[in-house]
């Protein structure tokens, strides 16, 4: 394995949880990265090739001007009362994306950000203090993800298992950076082949993170081999974080397609598990990755 850290297996219930509980959701927007919306809405037909080729020469540096395809994707954390969710951009990402995502991604990433953005702030903004967070659940591992796992060296850190080898194994080339949370915290690994997986509302295979149902995370590989979403219940109703496993609420509804994904027949699997949960929990708050005009729709927290 390239990376230095360990990570134990998970023991669920993460801590001892209450019958009934809810958590409040704060959506919490890091920054934004600019990127060809072929990234998110892949080209179709037999020009493809050729559109999303004129797309990628619209880049940021050397002196290139965006073109018109060009917008600016949210990049979100989720403070969860209970845990975080992701960590977002880390605050050097304002100044110098280089220096946190590595050269490749100082190479490739515009990123739009103040530093006050930076989660640390913005969770101490509402009575959070960053060694205070006890729980950080990733969804996966993707630089922009993983960006400020550094921030918090106290907490317990949820992952896929599978998700944890490939960014181990993986690098720059595959969205990883590894600096980035190869760090001697405290992560666990969730193995979603495991006798004690359930299914839930449409997803074959789910934890209960506290074992009281307030914090449900759920196996939806194909963006990344160990990608994860969450199922969170709180008093107003279900909430439910898609992560990168669907970009926008178009791809969703199957009207658009993401340029990458690292297994397509997972990515589509994973899709049909989604909308048979929200068939069946039609009253849920669905928040995907990173959809700009979703966010800006956004309540300030969910309660």
């Amino acid at each position: 394995m390239a990376v230095a850290t360990e990570p134990r297996a998970a023991t669920l219930p993460l801590a001892e949880g209450r019958a009934g509980s809810t958590v409040r959701v704060h959506p919490i927007l890091t920054g934004e990265i600019l990127s060809p919306r072929s990234w998110v809405e892949r080209h179709r037909g037999r020009l493809a090739p050729a559109r999303t080729a004129l797309d990628l020469l619209g880049r940021t540096g050397w002196g290139w001007v965006p073109a018109p395809p060009w917008i600016w994707l949210p990049v979100p954390a989720f403070l969860i009362e209970h845990p975080i969710v992701d960590t977002g951009l880390h605050q050097s990402c304002a100044t110098d994306v280089g220096a946190n995502m590595g050269r490749l991604g100082g190479l490739i990433y515009r990123v739009r950000m103040d530093r006050e953005q930076a989660l640390r702030f913005q969770i101490a903004e509402r009575g959070v203090s960053p060694r205070d967070v006890q729980v950080v659940v990733m969804t996966h591992l993707h630089i922009d993800h993983a960006s400020a796992v550094s921030d918090f060296p106290e907490a317990t850190f949820v992952v896929d298992e599978r998700e944890w080898h490939a960014a181990a194994s993986g690098g720059a080339s595959k969205g990883y950076q590894r600096r980035q949370f190869d760090h001697a915290f405290d992560w666990r690994t969730l193995d979603y082949s495991a006798d004690a997986v359930e299914s839930f509302a449409g997803f074959a295979r789910t934890f209960d993170l506290f074992g009281d149902g307030s914090v449900r995370v759920a196996s939806t590989p194909g963006h990344t081999q160990g990608h994860q979403s969450l199922v969170l219940r709180t008093a107003g109703g279900e909430v439910l974080l898609v992560g990168d496993a669907a970009y926008t609420e178009r791809e969703l509804r199957g009207e658009a397609l993401p340029l990458l994904v690292e297994d397509a027949h997972l990515h589509a699997r994973s899709l049909k598990e989604i909308r048979s949960y929200l068939e069946q929990t039609p009253d849920a708050t669905v928040i995907t990755g990173h959809d700009a005009d979703l966010w800006a729709r956004l309540r300030e927290v969910y309660e």
